[in-house]
């Protein structure tokens, strides 16, 4: 199952991220406060999919929307393996942390 809470300017998200969960996260996120500078924590992500590269992409496009900025924490090595092999990983803005 996963899960997403907020602490501060920050998303946490676990479990996994895969075609048959991403529009329900996507949903459950709706509802969910948008800081300035925003950051999307994946260190707990189990397991991802294509889906889950549509589901940053949207966040962005949603924080962009509302004039925030946003950044992906802690991006699971197998996230940006599948963001290089489609040529995706430049537009997903990463930060440390």
């Amino acid at each position: 199952m996963t899960s997403l809470t907020v602490q501060d300017n920050q998303w946490h998200v676990s479990g996994a991220i895969l075609m048959d969960n991403a529009n329900k996260v996507l949903t459950e996120s709706e509802g969910l406060a948008i800081a300035d500078n925003m950051q999307i924590n994946l260190s707990q992500v189990t397991d991802v999919d294509t889906a889950a590269l549509s589901l940053l992409m949207e966040w962005q496009r949603r924080m962009q929307a509302v004039g925030k900025n946003v950044s992906f924490v802690h991006l699971p090595e197998s996230l940006m393996s599948l963001a290089k092999l489609y040529g995706v990983a430049d537009y997903i803005s990463t930060g440390s942390n």
